[in-house]
């Protein structure tokens, strides 16, 4: 009875975790870019009484055995990098990656970090900034006399200037994808980073080489499913309470135990 309550205290703390990820996930419901989250479970060791296999007798086999379980651990979260939707907005910074890539940071410290969220700003320097006013990389700089603003589903940036009706290229916006998204290090701010899970990022100009296009005055809402997520918090609910139904049981039989014995 011991042994059942430390298993379903393994599953206590797995149906916490759970519910962790699910209201992160619902927390996050609005969040530009945001990719959901799913908790992955594995059952820990196993207490081998009897091997399968073994010899029963000298001409004869054990057709299963008797292996005892010792409960679940989380083993890992992963990230599910689905598309969410496209909304379009009246906000010409604002741009969405339609396919595979992300928008190339460039962080404080020097390195790249990256993100599916394009909405985009301008800092007094008129450069492209994310809202933490981290730049664009390659970065792309607006004079002050910028009258209209377009970027190509190629990534191409052009501009008109009050002085200059006739349009001008003043840059490009290069994307990146990873073979592994899901092995992408989440740092929080809608930034990823690099890991030896994800792969060498494979930078280019958008819509080629596998990458998606770049679509200007729309952003990507977050990918995560109110109904799902609140079916999954049900499950675990659950879950959560035929553990403590476990350990309840096996209280009150140690209980019955202590008090004939």
């Amino acid at each position: 009875m011991l042994s059942a309550l430390w298993v379903s205290k393994t599953g206590l703390s797995a149906q916490d975790t759970m519910l962790t990820t699910i209201s992160n996930n619902l927390a996050n419901v609005s969040t530009t870019g945001f990719k959901r989250d799913r908790a992955e479970f594995e059952d820990l060791l196993y207490q081998i009484k009897r091997q399968p296999g073994g010899q029963s007798t000298q001409d004869t086999q054990l057709p299963s055995g008797l292996q005892l379980g010792t409960g679940v651990r989380v083993v890992g979260t992963q990230k599910i990098f689905t598309e969410g939707t496209l909304q379009t907005t009246e906000q010409p910074l604002d741009m969405a990656v339609n396919g595979r890539g992300f928008f190339q940071i460039l962080m404080p410290d020097g390195g790249i970090g990256y993100t599916r969220d394009g909405s985009f700003h301008l800092d007094a320097d008129g450069q492209i900034v994310t809202s933490n006013g981290f730049p664009l990389e390659p970065g792309i700089v607006l004079p002050d006399d910028v009258q209209t603003f377009t970027v190509g589903e190629d990534g191409t940036v052009s501009i008109t200037t009050f002085g200059n009706p006739a349009a001008q290229q003043i840059g490009n916006i290069q994307t990146a994808d990873f073979i592994n998204p899901a092995g992408l290090q989440s740092i929080g701010n809608n930034l990823f980073l690099e890991t030896a899970s994800s792969g060498a990022p494979q930078a280019g100009n958008p819509g080629q080489n596998g990458l998606g296009t770049v679509l200007q005055n729309t952003l990507e809402n977050s990918n995560v499913s109110v109904v799902e997520e609140l079916v999954n918090m049900i499950t675990t609910q659950r879950a959560y309470e035929m553990n403590s139904k476990v350990i309840s049981t096996a209280d009150q039989m140690l209980q019955y135990i202590s008090q004939n014995l």
